[in-house]
């Protein structure tokens, strides 16, 4: 079993960062390979909406963009997917949403080869607007079929500058707990393989 962890966030060692690593490394405690992807460096373009990904023989979107390369094979080879993103105005990361936006558009046109993966969201707050991030990336998840485990509280944690999630033993307790679920979720679902 394997699960992926994306951070959304434009900011290299940030508190995204921290939370997604501090529930890969939960999940590597339980003998669950990982692998973390650091969108900081990717200015990854929206989707168009041109359908070539509906038309291609293979999985992929047609839309030539070096920092999308290899995402969808991540996404193909993971059993869990976490995505984290810290709150920008209210939303998302907008490379975090260029990324799910095509991600999805390619599930949806062939296979929808998301269908019964674990998903889970991870969003990080300065103050505000985390209910609304975590419900987008959810949503995400939903609509591509995946199961979506829960935690003691809404997988949240404040902090503003880098480092300052440390701070918020809630919110990464919290982050650990979902951790566990995704592991107990996946051995509950690969438990005949």
């Amino acid at each position: 079993m394997k699960v992926l962890g994306i951070s959304g966030s434009p900011r290299p060692g940030g508190n995204t960062d921290i939370l997604v690593k501090l529930a890969l490394e939960v999940l590597r405690d339980e003998r669950i390979e990982t692998e973390f992807l650091s969108l900081a460096d990717r200015p990854i373009k929206a989707c168009l909406a041109c359908r070539g990904c509906a038309k291609a023989d293979t999985l992929r979107c047609v839309q030539e963009d070096p920092a999308f390369e290899g995402i969808i094979d991540r996404f193909l080879a993971a059993d869990g997917i976490i995505i984290g993103s810290p709150v920008y105005f209210g939303s998302a990361t907008p490379q975090t949403m260029a990324m799910l936006g095509r991600v999805g558009y390619v599930a949806r046109m062939k296979y929808n080869f998301l269908r019964r993966k674990v998903g889970a969201a991870i969003v990080v707050a300065r103050r505000a607007g985390h209910n609304f991030t975590f419900a987008q990336l959810n949503y995400f998840f939903l609509i591509n079929e995946m199961i979506v485990p829960g935690s003691t509280y809404w997988n949240v944690a404040f902090g503003r500058e880098k480092g300052e999630v440390h701070n918020d033993a809630e919110g990464l307790d919290t982050i650990k707990t979902l951790a566990k679920n995704i592991a107990w979720l996946l051995g509950k679902l690969h438990a005949g393989d």
